[in-house]
Parts: C-alpha cells; structure tokens; sequence
C-alpha cells in the first residue's frame, strides 16, 4: 500500500479540521472488535478498516492527524467500552483532538433543561459534568460550553433550554466559564487546553461579549486555571472585518501569548476560499505576535454531503475565479450491482459526470462495492428498498469526501504560494490590494490606533469578501440575516455545500429504510 500523506503535506497552512461523523466512527471502531462489516463486502483492496482511518499513522490510506468530535452525539460516559467511539477514543497519541463540547445541542434544545445561569436544573448540571469529564478524558484542546446568541432568535430551542434574551446567553455561558475552569482537570494533570468561545449575532453584541469574557484566557486574572485559546462562533467567524479587529484587540490585551493561546478555532467554515484566508491571517500573527499560533477550522460537509447523496468529484482553483470543490449526485442504481468496472470509469464512461478527481479510497472501488442492490434484494431491515446502497457505501464514498476536502484544502494553499489569488482575495476597485498584502499592514503597524485605521480604510473591501455562511455586503453585519441558511443543505452541483453547523447523526439512522 502506497500512503498518501496528508499529515506531512499540511505545510504551514490552516488547519482543516474534518468534523468526524458517528456513523463514520463505528465502522472503524467497532471492526476492531468484530467483524461489523463482513470482510467479503469490502472492495478487494480493502483489506483492513483500518486503512479507512486517517488517525492511524501506519495503517491509513492518507494519514492526517488533525480532526474534531463533538459531544453532542458522543457517548460520554467514558468509563463504558464502546467500540464506535474507538476511533476517538484509543487514537495514536501523536494525533490531534479538537472536543466540541456541544452547545450547539444546547441551541437547538436537544439537551433540554433551564440553562440560565443559577437555574439550578439538574439536568443541566448533569450535562456540564459530563461534558467536562469527557473533554478532558478524549481532546487535547476542548471548547467550553457555551450558549450561542443566536438561540434566543429560534423559539423552538428557546422554550428547550430557556435562555430568552442575548444577556441570558452571555450569563449562562459565564456560568459554564466558571464551572469549567474551577473543575477542569489541568493541562498538567493530563487534561485538555480549553479554547474560550466567542459568539454574538452582529458587531455589537460580539464586542460585548469579548469584553464579558475576555479575562477568563488571561494569566494575570487566573494564572493556574486560564483558559488556553480561542474559539470563534457567530458573526466572529464569517465577518472578516470583525476578525481583524478581534484579532488586534487580542494582540493588544496580550490574549495571543506564546505557550498561553497558541490555537484559535473557526467553526463550520466550509467556503475553500477561506481556507486560504485563514493561511494568510495564521501566517501574519505567527510573524509579528506569537510564533506558535495556529488557525483551525471544521465542517462536516464530507459527511453531509454524503448522507444527500452527493460525492465530491472535482477541486476547481481558477486563477482569479471562484474556488470550491463541486460535488453531486453521481449514481445510485441497482443496474451496477454486478459492475466490476473501476468506480471512477464506470462514472465517467457512462457520462454520469465529466470529471471524477480519484482519491485512494474511491482507487479501491468498482461499481458494484457502492451500487450493491440488486433488484428483489433486501436490506438490513428485510426490506427491498429504492437505494442501491447499503451503509457501507455511505462510509465508503464519506471516507472518499474527507480526502477530497482534506486535498482541496491543501492544494488550494499550494496555488496560493505559486502565485494564484481566488476572486475574493484581491480588492476590485481603488488600489486592487491582495488580501494578504492587507494583512501584512495590520499587523506590521507600530501602534493598536495604526492597524485599526487600516482595517477601517478597507471597510468596503471587507463587505466584498463572502462570509463562511455565504454572506455578503451588509448582510455580512449581522448573521440573523440569513439565519436559515444555517439549517439548509444546499444543493452542491454547481458549488460547494454550506454545511449545517453540525451533523445530525439522527439523519443516517434510516439510510436503507
């Protein structure tokens, strides 16, 4: 077996963060115990599932050591063996874990309770134990709870978890603040780092709440239990405007020191243009403010985009144009169950698209490892269904999206280096300034008064550039404007998919149903 691997490819780019699936993570885990998928259904040069598992430096078809899990659809009782948590959990030690503690449950009001801050609930209680215990049992840097703002604007999570007003918000996670850092387990007792989350809908309320809670990364304030890091939500991680400035606060309140905040995180930012972005942003603050500082973000799109149907086929990086990676419908039909035609000629031979980027993954298939029904087949609920596929092609074509995205994400940085820009990246009127040559200026400016001048002179270049969310000019100053994108699944055929801002495992529980 020939690897592929993107651990040593990574260079000094962003870090791309696959956001692990559940449904993926079974496969993995639980082969390691039985054989849960019977060796007979793997294509012919699968021969170990481990070769599906990217953590697994020796095993994997393409090693890359970084990815997050998220609480909100993990076991969290560690001290019970579960083998679909084995992928996470019994991970080689030189791997990295990013733990998102799940508020996002919290929001959309499936950890129910009264999360106001002093509620009292035992529910809510019960949870923040767990998640903390299981932060620091799994993940080297874990998120601390928070409560995003834009819950209050959902009635449905607000009746759930009871916070009605941005305040309540910002006070619950106060409260989650303090519980974390009073009983964390402590980086020195083997514990995680924890990345203190910034949220708020517009720049008001994001100024807000950094201000609120700012003190709890600062080693003056709480120099045995700070926090480690940073994590940016909301309109924070989709506003580049915002993001300079946040940035340049932090440079300033001495909240980007090295060995103390070394990491600061994007959540579900799937645009590939940013992926570039964030190179930049990473590359300027390890230059002129702290030379350990690293940038990652995530998106379950490779997971999504499978559970619609959709495989990633093509990586398009044209210089001075849009940069994406496309994905569709490529083929679900019971004809193929018998096609022993590799999976990427059988594609492309019968015109079902006009271009099939190969990963190592999708090398080992032919038609018939992911069209596997026949007519009068039945499925695993002794039911003949309409798919052709079983769960296991839905692992498969997952496992073949995240090296897509993994591949995309690096490439694109690769054609920034040589030369090329995306659209976004270069101002369209006045000086036509590139992207990164702006960021330089900010951050090589004498004085905090210097580089926000800068970052305010571009006002309407920052408006120009497409949010993580697809936002764009002034709805780019408040995320509540297209607040529902963030629960569409977007048709990817023509672009890449905006992610919802977590999987829903519950989505793939029917799959051959």
């Amino acid at each position: 077996m020939t690897q592929d691997n993107l651990t040593a490819k990574q260079n000094d780019y962003a870090v791309f963060l696959p956001a692990i699936s559940g449904f993926y993570a079974t496969f993995i885990g639980k082969q390691r115990n039985n054989n849960y998928v019977d060796p007979a259904r793997m294509p012919a040069g699968l021969t170990d599932m481990e070769m599906m598992n990217w953590l697994n430096p020796t095993k994997a078809l393409f090693p890359y050591k970084w990815s997050l899990y998220s609480g909100g659809h993990a076991n969290l009782d560690l001290n019970k063996q579960d083998w679909s948590e084995d992928m996470v959990r019994n991970r080689d030690p030189n791997t990295l874990m990013l733990g998102d503690s799940g508020g996002f449950q919290i929001a959309k009001g499936l950890w129910e309770g009264d999360w106001k801050a002093h509620s009292g609930c035992p529910k809510a209680q019960k949870k923040r134990e767990q998640v903390l215990a299981w932060l620091d049992g799994i993940a080297d840097y874990g998120m601390i709870l928070d409560i995003p703002t834009w819950v209050v604007h959902d009635p449905h999570a607000s009746a759930k978890c009871q916070i009605t007003t941005h305040q309540e918000a910002v006070d619950a996670t106060k409260y989650n603040n303090d519980y974390f850092m009073k009983h964390r387990k402590g980086v020195k007792n083997g514990g995680a780092r924890f990345l203190n989350v910034l949220q708020g809908a517009n720049h008001k309320e994001a100024e807000d709440w950094y201000q609120t809670m700012k003190h709890y990364c600062d080693p003056a304030v709480y120099p045995d239990t700070h926090f480690d890091g940073w994590a940016m939500g909301g309109q924070n991680m989709c506003d580049v405007h915002l993001i300079l400035r946040r940035l340049v606060a932090l440079r300033y309140d001495n909240l980007l020191q090295e060995g103390v905040h070394d990491w600061m995180h994007f959540l579900g930012t799937s645009k590939l243009e940013w992926a570039v972005l964030l190179t930049v942003i990473q590359r300027a603050i390890r230059k002129y403010v702290n030379p350990s500082f690293t940038v990652s973000f995530d998106c379950a799109s490779p997971f999504l985009a499978t559970a619609n149907g959709q495989v990633y086929h093509h990586i398009d990086l044209p210089d001075g144009g849009k940069w994406s990676y496309r994905m569709s419908p490529i083929v679900d039909d019971k004809k193929y169950a018998t096609d022993t035609r590799p999976f990427r000629d059988a594609v492309l031979q019968d015109k079902l698209i006009h271009h099939f980027d190969e990963s190592p993954l999708s090398a080992l298939c032919q038609m018939k490892d992911i069209c596997v029904y026949k007519p009068g087949d039945v499925n695993k609920n002794g039911k003949e269904g309409k798919t052709s596929w079983d769960s296991f092609s839905y692992a498969l074509l997952m496992g073949h999206n995240v090296w897509m995205h993994i591949e995309s994400v690096q490439r694109a940085n690769r054609e920034f280096d040589s030369g090329k820009h995306p659209a976004m990246m270069r101002r369209s009127e006045g000086d036509y300034a590139f992207f990164e040559d702006i960021v330089e200026a900010i951050f090589s400016a004498p004085t905090r008064a210097d580089a926000e001048a800068i970052i305010e002179y571009y006002d309407e270049y920052w408006m120009e550039i497409v949010g993580t969310r697809g936002f764009k000019g002034k709805k780019t100053r408040n995320s509540l404007t297209n607040f529902n994108a963030l629960f569409e699944f977007e048709d990817g055929s023509e672009d890449e998919a905006e992610p919802e801002p977590e999987f829903d495992e519950s989505r793939l529980d029917q799959l051959e149903a």
